[in-house]
């Protein structure tokens, strides 16, 4: 196994490093560019076919894994939803889909998903005392909870880093989990996609004429990726319930690890329904928004977000240590993801309004995130600029 995992990380890294200038050429001959506007943060046109990259190299590891792994019929059925995912957010780049659209093509996603990769959100495994779902129940639950981390996914694509750095993030505990459930495929997808999303994110972070965003198809296959970890974790296998017999909570677990995303994702279209708006339109009222507004750079913003997230997952895994219960293991992570983004946005907004002392101290650590004015920035940038042909 552990040839196998180091297999897969070099050859998502590699294909990925060495697709990069090929497809961000492509990009800016054909005016596939996410230019600025009022909501947006850049100034200049970027390309935004960052997320075809990423799949190249999640697609060179399945390719191999047909050769490895004992069952490779579900990595086909899981990589054939990345990849029509991957479309939908392309077209969606180049011609704007209308949000119901997305959200049928979403839904027949996870449903195909379901159906042939036969893996569905139907096991709480003994939170709030229930166990297995019935299958009519089962499906739609399914269905709301991956759209809805599709979508949440999708809107952290706001500053440079964010989206690849959470992924990454994500990815490395979900393969920790995935060695822990002894699940192969699973865990080779998450290390590919590890491999995939660091070379991209050296280039998004670190890059100038060689940055490319990742764009609505690279966040919506990162969306479906996150919603097959949380449907592998949550469906019915003896692994998942020998974790539970131990005091480990599976939906807690996959809560924590998505916390910051939903929560916000919660929090603004909530915010937009209570105002009257539709909790479609787009606005600057995510917690990226709010960090570039007290000074932030997109690093600086992206650590702090990458942070939090990660110490609702740290809260998590004490609890359990501790002994908590399953429930109490939730209440937690609910609780700290609350206070990560209602409370926090809540918090810094009231500190604005008054110009108290607190919100000075906040402006300054603002500045002082701007590490991109330092010497190793352009030692980074000329590192990733180098071979880019523009």
């Amino acid at each position: 196994m552990a040839a196998s995992i180091i297999i897969s990380f070099v050859v998502a890294f590699v294909s990925t490093w060495i697709i990069y200038g090929g497809v961000l050429n492509f990009a800016v001959k054909h005016g596939i560019v996410d230019n600025p506007d009022a909501r947006k943060l850049q100034r200049v046109p970027v390309p935004v076919l960052g997320g075809v990259t990423v799949f190249v190299g999640i697609l060179m590891v399945s390719l191999l894994g047909q050769f490895f792994l004992a069952n490779s019929h579900n990595m086909a059925v899981y990589v054939l939803a990345m990849t029509a995912m991957l479309c939908v957010g392309t077209v969606d780049d180049t011609r704007n889909l209308s949000p119901t659209i997305r959200f049928i093509l979403e839904i027949a996603a996870v449903l195909f998903v379901i159906y042939f990769g036969d893996i569905k959100i139907d096991n709480f495994y003994g939170l709030w005392g229930f166990h297995t779902i019935p299958g009519y129940l089962a499906v739609p639950l399914t269905v709301f909870a991956a759209v809805g981390i599709m979508n949440a996914i999708n809107l952290i694509d706001g500053v440079d880093g964010y989206s690849s750095g959470f992924g990454a993030m994500a990815c490395l505990v979900f393969a920790v989990m995935f060695y822990k459930l002894g699940n192969q495929t699973m865990m080779i997808i998450a290390v590919a996609a590890e491999g995939a999303l660091i070379p991209f994110f050296l280039y998004n972070v670190f890059g100038s004429k060689s940055k490319m965003f990742i764009g609505d198809g690279g966040t919506l296959l990162l969306g479906t990726i996150m919603a097959l970890f949380v449907m592998t974790v949550l469906t019915t296998n003896p692994a998942s319930t020998v974790l539970m017999m131990k005091g480990v909570g599976l939906v807690p677990f996959t809560l924590s690890v998505l916390a910051v995303p939903v929560f916000d994702t919660l929090r603004v279209m909530s915010a937009r329904i209570i105002n009257g708006m539709s909790p479609f339109r787009p606005d600057k009222l995510h917690l990226h928004h709010l960090y570039i507004e007290m000074g932030f750079s997109h690093v600086g913003t992206t650590v702090s977000l990458i942070f939090a997230d990660l110490m609702v997952v740290v809260a998590w895994f004490v609890s359990y240590a501790c002994g908590a219960s399953i429930n109490i293991q939730l209440y937690i992570v609910i609780a700290l993801a609350i206070l990560m983004t209602f409370g926090f946005y809540s918090f810094v907004k009231i500190q604005q309004r008054r110009n108290t002392a607190v919100y000075q101290w906040l402006l300054r650590v603002g500045e002082a995130s701007h590490i991109e004015r330092k010497g190793f920035w352009d030692l980074m940038r000329r590192l990733m600029d180098r071979k880019i042909d523009r």
